[in-house]
């Protein structure tokens, strides 16, 4: 345990605290001492008791007011959470959707592909009979 020499309302008061907390110690001390003597200059001398309690009730009210403020703090990060992973479910769901448009159009294109090159060899065959009608139709009627 280690030992801090604190001043507070003009007194010396020596403090135990855990090794490595002695900082934190003073700097506790001298903020209750500050709100201590600013309450003291608001209200007067009241007497050290009563300005004590006065001092500790302002601030106990600090603390719960901070403490009710991280409260609604935690409660607004909840519905932010929520909010996000709702949004992000949404996100995922639009690309799902949109992977799989992608992937319907990628079959029909290929579907058409494939029928286009059936229509084209087909149109190349009966191009190719044509042609061969048609020739053997001027061969027969050179000939004859």
């Amino acid at each position: 345990m280690a030992n801090v020499n604190i001043k507070f309302n003009g007194k010396d008061f020596l403090l135990s605290c855990e090794d490595g907390q002695e900082d934190h110690l003073e700097e506790l001390s001298s903020n209750l001492n500050e709100k201590f003597e600013s309450l003291k200059s608001k209200l007067g001398n009241l007497g050290e008791n009563k300005l004590l309690l006065i001092t500790s009730i302002s601030l106990m009210d600090e603390y719960f007011e901070t403490k009710k403020k991280i409260e609604e703090k935690k409660s607004e990060i909840e519905t932010i959470k929520t909010k996000f992973k709702e949004l992000k479910s949404l996100v995922y769901n639009y690309k799902d959707q949109k992977d799989a448009e992608i992937n319907k159009l990628q079959k029909d294109q290929e579907n058409f592909k494939k029928e286009l090159e059936s229509l084209n060899n087909g149109y190349e065959k009966i191009i190719d009979e044509a042609s061969s009608q048609i020739e053997e139709f001027i061969n027969k009627n050179n000939f004859s």
